[in-house]
């Protein structure tokens, strides 16, 4: 499943098993505009991780927690479902 740049390609049933590893909740992929808006902050150096790091290259995709507060993104195919590389969501969307 091809799905561009955007969510990047994650298999159905690794999507179906991923989640959250702060609360345990679902992920879905995150939209094209999403991970424009995300990449265009990373691209100005205007975007930083949970764990206070600045983004330093574009991110392929992302999984979108539940709740909305979090993108953990994916980088050459390979979600990163580390807590502290997060990327907050309050401000962009």
């Amino acid at each position: 499943m091809d799905q561009e740049r955007g969510s990047g390609v994650i298999d159905r049933e690794l999507l179906d098993i991923l989640a959250c590893p702060e609360n345990k909740s679902p992920v879905c992929p995150a939209d094209r505009e999403l991970i424009r808006k995300v990449n265009d902050l990373i691209e100005r150096g205007e975007l930083c991780n949970r764990g206070g790091t600045p983004v330093g290259k574009p991110v392929d995709g992302g999984l979108v927690r539940e709740d909305g507060a979090y993108l953990y993104p994916i980088e050459d195919n390979i979600p990163i479902m580390l807590i502290e590389e997060a990327i907050p969501l309050a401000k962009i969307r």
